[in-house]
């Protein structure tokens, strides 16, 4: 065992200038991750600055009609939360099929948005890899790649990323609030999670010390028929091959708006705007639901083993907007 210090912190102000002031130290939420990554060595910070008794746990309607959660608020409670389960469904099963009850009581909102990769060479602490070792190289590449993207990836990682509910904010627009340093910030969610490109160690644009405070999804009467589908290789607590987060408005059966976006498959949750440009206008019927996922694919990227999630993934998209038109029934 390598010595780790660990503080306690009461306040917002608290908590960025401990963590601001120390490169070497990190935020511990629900510690659902970040304490698996330290025991496998991954991840290696000499003090952890537990931030539970900040006050960013609300679950609130906001005055326009959206919803605003605190960073801090479990994975289960806001599932719980009648406001989200009734007007904005996707989020309440994507949390749901996110993990197990013991998981969900104690992971936090924003932990989970920035939960690191599940792929095992990033984790096993040894093998090449650029996310650990930047430069290092990808062992996916040409290895066991079958859990991997096929959106979104570059020669430098082609790792997925790992959340559920993020994939449903992405579909919703969210905005992710943080106070840092510099002071505070408001970021697209699309534009919080960055594709490897160069540098696939950089995942989100947050400095040292800044700290997500809160979660932001604007209204959405469209959110109230959405619904949230993940196909796994078991169904019970296991991660996404894909997963698909939709929600569709047909008016005189023509598409006036789609929301669509893809979990299990790209390297950040991935908006399907394609797919969505394509239908939107259109006829909502299942020849051009299937359509408009075919051109969303057109962009991928296969590997040795990943192959498969290009079909599984059309099927979910058509899958996904054909219960949406049904009003999001299971």
């Amino acid at each position: 065992m390598r010595p780790l210090g660990y503080t306690r912190v009461s306040t917002v102000d608290d908590a960025i200038a401990t963590v601001g002031a120390d490169s070497t130290s990190t935020f511990l939420a629900g510690g659902t991750t970040e304490i698996d990554l330290i025991r496998l060595g991954v991840n290696r910070p000499d003090l952890l600055v537990d931030i539970n008794a900040l006050p960013l746990r609300q679950v609130d309607r906001t005055q326009d009609g959206g919803l605003r959660i605190g960073a801090l608020a479990r994975m289960t409670d806001v599932a719980r939360t009648p406001e989200v389960a009734r007007h904005f469904p996707m989020i309440a099963q994507a949390l749901l099929l996110g993990a197990s009850e013991q998981l969900r009581n104690m992971a936090s909102m924003g932990g989970n948005l920035c939960q690191r990769v599940r792929c095992a060479y990033f984790r096993d602490g040894v093998s090449p890899c650029n996310k650990r070792a930047p430069g290092s190289g990808c062992s996916a590449l040409d290895g066991l790649n079958r859990g991997h993207a096929i959106l979104g990836t570059s020669e430098h990682c082609i790792a997925t990323h790992p959340s559920d509910v993020g994939v449903a904010l992405v579909a919703l627009d969210a905005v992710v609030h943080t106070a840092g340093p510099a002071g505070e910030r408001a970021i697209p969610i699309d534009d919080f999670y960055l594709l490897p490109g160069d540098t696939p160690e950089v995942e989100h644009p947050l400095g040292q010390g800044e700290l997500i405070v809160a979660i932001e999804v604007p209204p959405a009467p469209i959110a109230e028929r959405s619904l949230y589908l993940k196909f796994r290789d078991r169904q019970s607590y296991e991660f996404a091959l894909v997963s698909v987060a939709a929600a569709i408005d047909v008016r005189e059966g023509k598409v006036a708006d789609v929301r669509l976006a893809l979990g299990g498959a790209g390297t950040k949750p991935w908006r399907a705007r394609r797919a969505e440009a394509m239908l939107t206008g259109g006829p909502a019927t299942p020849e051009a639901f299937s359509a408009a996922a075919a051109h969303e694919l057109e962009t991928a990227v296969t590997r040795a083993h990943n192959a498969f999630k290009v079909p599984l993934a059309q099927r979910a998209m058509v899958r996904g907007l054909n219960r949406a038109m049904d009003g999001g029934t299971r």
